[in-house]
């Protein structure tokens, strides 16, 4: 571990070194890289500094004690290592888990896909809350939110929605929120007070930047039409609306929001090069792909990995058995501590079987 630590520590300071140097600092895309890159390496190096420094202050003490003949100086340096003793295996984990490899992708925006699943018109509602709770959760984070398509109830449901998410880390965030979510609640159209079960599945991709995904444009079918939707505003007098499908997956992305042409096929191609990228992510991994299909499956209650149980306001997220009481604020986008616990175990997972090939 220590020579990783201080081959990170020389690439840190070669990155500050360049950085500084008048023909990067003059080429905005390779210091933002660069940038990026040195970002990145900071907490692992700032960890290993006070690591070194906890270390040094701990064998000094162990070396005084061997040494020392003096009861009280004894007593001082016994004291400073069961002080220190717990600090340095502290930060010994915590460089442990900064040198856990990261995925490639971590740093993108994403593209969120939210679709209501078993459950009629409550599905919908739930998907619309599951919307709404992702929204409020980027804009704590400072990430903004762009709207790409939906299809609603006209009763405040949502039948599908798409959107992303642009912000530093935002797919290393949300990643673990792909799958089925099930909702347990009293439906408001319920008179005789009866708990119904719905559910609604989530999809989160990395979006795609334009080296990631390389497709021939003679691959793809471009369909306009006229769009649908409730009325008034929302249905075009023009044919708007774009269906591009991609011939050789079968992929199909339908964008009909906006009254341009133009921006719904922008829309169009965005999300269907972020659905490439996710299969291709897909194929690298295997046991990604068997993961996110078993998470995600038909939308039908029985499969699930988190339950919003609104009787009795509680929580499980069912892949590491998490439970927690405050479901309003959560649904408000308070959702942090859930994804710092689904974070750990996964880094818990990846430092085990690191471990195990060394």
């Amino acid at each position: 571990m220590i020579d990783k630590l201080e081959s990170i520590e020389a690439n840190f300071k070669e990155l500050t070194d360049k950085l500084s140097n008048p023909k990067v600092i003059g080429n905005q895309a390779e210091f933002q890289r660069l940038a990026k890159r040195r970002a990145e390496l900071e907490p692992v190096v700032e960890a290993y500094h006070q690591y070194c420094a906890m270390l040094q202050s701990l064998n000094g003490a162990r070396q005084m004690l061997e040494a020392e003949k003096d009861p009280e100086m004894r007593e001082m340096a016994e004291l400073e290592i069961t002080e220190l003793q717990p600090e340095v295996e502290k930060l010994d984990a915590r460089l442990k888990f900064l040198l856990v490899p990261k995925d490639e992708d971590d740093g993108k925006n994403t593209i969120f896909e939210i679709r209501a699943g078993t459950g009629g018109d409550e599905a919908a509602l739930f998907a619309a809350d599951l919307y709404r709770m992702y929204s409020r959760y980027a804009e704590r984070q400072g990430w903004k939110c762009e709207l790409m398509s939906m299809n609603d109830t006209g009763i405040g449901g949502i039948k599908e929605v798409v959107f992303s998410v642009q912000g530093a880390g935002a797919f290393g965030k949300l990643k673990f929120e792909s799958g089925v979510h099930r909702v347990q609640r009293v439906p408001q159209t319920e008179a005789a007070g009866r708990v119904h079960t719905s559910a609604a599945t989530v999809a989160v991709l990395p979006e795609a930047e334009d080296v990631d995904v390389d497709f021939d444009e003679n691959d793809l079918r471009i369909d306009v039409f006229r769009s649908s939707g409730p009325g008034g505003q929302s249905v075009n007098t023009t044919d708007s609306a774009v269906r591009v499908t991609h011939l050789p997956s079968g992929i199909m992305v339908s964008c009909q929001d906006e009254k341009s042409q133009h921006k719904n096929k922008a829309k169009a191609l965005r999300i269907l090069k972020a659905r490439l990228l996710d299969n291709a992510r897909m194929q690298r991994d295997k046991d990604r792909a068997e993961n996110r299909r078993s998470q995600v499956g038909s939308g039908d209650r029985s499969e699930r990995i988190r339950t919003y149980n609104f009787p009795q306001q509680r929580l499980t997220d069912h892949r590491i058995n998490l439970t927690v009481y405050r479901l309003n604020e959560i649904i408000d986008g308070d959702i942090d501590d859930i994804i710092a616990a689904l974070t750990e175990a996964d880094n818990l997972r990846k430092l085990a079987e690191a471990e195990e090939d060394v």
